[in-house]
């Protein structure tokens, strides 16, 4: 078997705000769009396909799920703070400020205008080795 690319489905109740969302700051660019679905991209990173909430294209059990307790992780190598600093300014929530963990994680999280949490995380020398 083998993976020609990566892609996560988020099922959303507003796609236009999502879509901005990523876009806007996070560098996605709009790949295919119709009504109820976008298509985002960057060359670095997962392919993200927004759905709205009650689109039929889902089969009828999953149409009124939304992305709920999924945090859309993203690995940088270098400059988690000014990272969060460049968000803030934006007037991004920062709903869990950057923290460094003994493991040797360093992260901080924001979540988008449909509740879609965004880890970002760098992973520096550890206590624990």
């Amino acid at each position: 078997m083998q993976f020609t690319a990566s892609t996560v489905s988020l099922t959303v109740d507003d796609v236009a705000a999502s879509q901005a969302f990523f876009t806007t700051h996070l560098g996605y660019t709009v790949q295919r769009a119709a009504d109820g679905f976008v298509s985002l991209s960057r060359d670095d990173a997962i392919e993200i396909v927004l759905l709205a909430r009650g689109i039929e294209v889902l089969p009828p059990e999953q149409r009124d799920q939304r992305a709920g307790g999924l945090i859309l992780a993203f690995t940088l190598a270098g400059g988690l703070a000014e990272q969060e600093k460049r968000l803030r300014d934006a007037g991004v929530p920062i709903t869990m400020p950057l923290r460094q963990e003994p493991w040797g994680e360093a992260l901080f999280q924001v979540t988008d205008p449909n509740g879609v949490v965004v880890q970002f995380v760098e992973w520096v020398a550890s206590e624990h080795g």
